[in-house]
């Protein structure tokens, strides 16, 4: 596989969700991989990501292919630690 630019110019596309009127975001194009990868992954909420597919020149991620680059060792900026949405305990709810 050649190696990847996180250089490049890509664009995010949302999941095509038939349910509802429509996906979590639109259509956006970045100027760098490097910035669309970053931003599937630490601003869009997971049922979002689930679907959408980044296109980098001729190569089509998914999912899971958006993770991989994410955490990569070559990935170029700077990881975001996600905010982890608040854990119920139950023995509080007693």
């Amino acid at each position: 596989m050649a190696a990847f630019s996180y250089n490049t110019a890509a664009e995010l596309f949302p999941a095509a969700i038939r349910k509802k009127k429509r996906a979590g975001f639109a259509y956006r194009r970045f100027d760098t991989a490097a910035a669309a990868v970053q931003f599937a992954i630490e601003e869009l909420p997971a049922d979002s990501l689930n679907g959408a597919y980044l296109q980098v020149e001729e190569a089509r991620f998914d999912q899971s292919g958006i993770r991989s680059l994410y955490e990569s060792q070559d990935f170029p900026l700077e990881r975001r630690v996600r905010a982890e949405e608040p854990a119920t305990d139950d023995a509080d709810a007693a």
